[in-house]
């Protein structure tokens, strides 16, 4: 049985690349490779010549199929552009597919980006939600956050850095104030951790360069968030209050269906 390695590759300091993740580069028989050229330049500094591949969005469903006939006689690795195939990258559908062929996968631990920012944040890692890019459609991204209001794990986003300010705008909107942090660059020479709340976002932001990869950690919805207070009952005024505050139902409404009754 033929074998597929998933290989993590670095994000930003070369030496973060493993020495397994080495001795697999050079033993595969050929490399999958989301951008062929950029791959070249990591392959040539760890003097390694292999056969490369090119896979990448939007053409992962056609090359897929391709691949999977060279790979019932060779083994392979699928590497990414930086940090571990799959997150936020292509190969997913290669994956699958490689599993309905019987395939063997073999993952290998490594580099990644919003582990080391996530424990360096400052906000509790202990559960968290990762979710990749967001839409960048101001309706789509606003709904998305919606769905997210309510999470008590933190969150966990991929962005670029011409979009970061947007997004926090929008998640101040939605969700309301929390604690935040953006992982700037994380391995390379201007990497940083900036932190602060989502109310003062603009002198947060002010003195800051963004740019390159960026990681964005956002609080999980508080416990009084999660279960409001419940409203307090005294009187008849009050349970119309209510009615009128939550479902927006008069106080003439509800008098006359309790007369009918």
């Amino acid at each position: 049985m033929m074998r597929l390695y998933l290989v993590p590759v670095p994000i930003g300091n070369l030496r973060d690349i493993t020495l397994r993740a080495i001795d697999t580069l050079r033993k595969i028989d050929f490399i999958i490779a989301e951008d062929t050229r950029y791959s070249l330049k990591l392959l040539t500094h760890l003097e390694i010549k292999k056969k490369l591949i090119s896979y990448y969005r939007p053409h992962e469903s056609r090359k897929a199929d391709a691949i999977i006939d060279m790979l019932r006689t060779r083994d392979a690795a699928l590497i990414t552009d930086s940090g571990t195939p799959l997150i936020s990258d292509p190969g997913y559908i290669l994956i699958e597919k490689a599993i309905e062929n019987g395939i063997e996968i073999i993952p290998l631990p490594g580099p990644t980006a919003f582990i080391p920012a996530l424990v360096a944040s400052g906000i509790n890692p202990k559960s968290f939600v990762f979710m990749g890019f967001p839409p960048r459609k101001r309706g789509e991204l606003v709904s998305g956050l919606k769905s997210l209001a309510l999470c008590p794990h933190t969150l966990v986003f991929y962005e670029s850095p011409r979009r970061v300010e947007n997004f926090l705008k929008a998640a101040y909107s939605v969700l309301g104030n929390r604690r935040f942090c953006i992982g700037k660059e994380i391995s390379k020479r201007y990497e940083k951790m900036i932190r602060g709340e989502l109310e003062s976002l603009e002198t947060v932001l002010e003195p800051e360069h963004l740019l390159g990869e960026i990681v964005i950690i956002v609080e999980g919805a508080s416990k009084e968030t999660r279960s409001p207070m419940k409203p307090e009952i005294n009187s008849r005024d009050d349970i119309f209050a209510y009615f009128k505050d939550k479902y927006g139902i008069p106080k003439n409404s509800i008098k006359n269906a309790l007369m009918k009754k």
